[in-house]
């Protein structure tokens, strides 16, 4: 199917090679190589160092964690889709101040999301898995908050793809990737399967910092040192969304003091609601 439409749209254009179309094209995407493949290998070093160091079995509690947790991941794809092209805009426009009123209340969204993931992780992994992959549920706290600097990236990363510094992408996100790699290597085999997740998380709040970097190194060289976020801003919600998230794996061993936490965040959520519709309403406007 695909290939009709491929036939189709080369024999409409009628010209196979544009000196500077494919110039660009390789200039760009071919920097993006080691990126995409240092991806692969964050996203599924753990599971095959677990299954070659530890066993199949771990492998396997791990990685229904894993999948858990990266349920996460599809609603990010679509608030992202959403978002990254108003995003974008902004930087065309050279009013990326505008940035934050999207940015810093998209993060607490992901993050109290994500955070509600890990308060029901031990009904989740009851739900969908027999007793036996119960320890399942130590994984998913730090999973889930890898899914969150996961999206964060986006943010930083967009500058890095409008000014075409691929280079600067696959750099950090290389650096994440062999640090994992080497991580899981000596973790693993001393604290067993469940440092894979700590690893994991750590990986993706270097490899989110990177790309900050990155991105503040191009505000300065093309934006006339204009920063579209603030350092504190974001390191607020970021410790409070880590501080959250293992007060809640502690809980696990205590249902009552657990629930008691569930209800609190879904009260402040109610108190909130204002603010949250809001912001809804400002999300879907950027449609327009």
């Amino acid at each position: 199917c695909f290939l009709i439409f491929y036939i189709y749209n080369m024999a409409s254009g009628r010209v196979f090679y544009h000196k500077e179309y494919w110039k660009f094209a390789l200039k760009f995407n071919i920097p993006l190589i080691p990126h995409y493949l240092s991806m692969t290998v964050l996203n599924s070093a753990d599971r095959i160092m677990i299954s070659n160091m530890v066993g199949d079995n771990e492998a396997g509690i791990y990685n229904l964690a894993y999948q858990v947790s990266m349920v996460m991941t599809m609603f990010n794809t679509a608030l992202m889709q959403t978002i990254e092209p108003w995003l974008y805009k902004k930087i065309k426009e050279h009013r990326i101040k505008d940035m934050a009123n999207v940015a810093y209340p998209t993060f607490v969204a992901i993050a109290v999301l994500n955070i509600l993931l890990i308060a029901f992780a031990p009904e989740i992994i009851a739900l969908f898995a027999p007793v036996e992959y119960t320890d399942a549920i130590w994984v998913i706290p730090p999973i889930a908050m890898s899914a969150y600097f996961m999206f964060a990236y986006t943010f930083f990363a967009v500058f890095e793809f409008y000014f075409s510094k691929t280079k600067f992408i696959s750099v950090a996100t290389m650096v994440g990737a062999v640090l994992n790699v080497i991580l899981n290597y000596i973790l693993i085999d001393k604290f067993g399967y469940i440092a894979a997740g700590y690893t994991t998380l750590l990986c993706y709040i270097i490899y989110a910092i990177c790309h900050y970097i990155c991105m503040k190194k191009i505000c300065k060289n093309y934006l006339k040192n204009q920063n579209p976020y603030s350092t504190k801003v974001l390191m607020i919600i970021t410790i409070c969304f880590i501080l959250i998230g293992f007060v809640c794996l502690v809980t696990y061993t205590n249902v009552w003091i657990r629930y008691a936490l569930i209800i609190v965040i879904t009260l402040s959520g109610i108190l909130q609601r204002k603010k949250v519709m809001a912001f809804a309403k400002e999300l879907m406007s950027l449609r327009k």
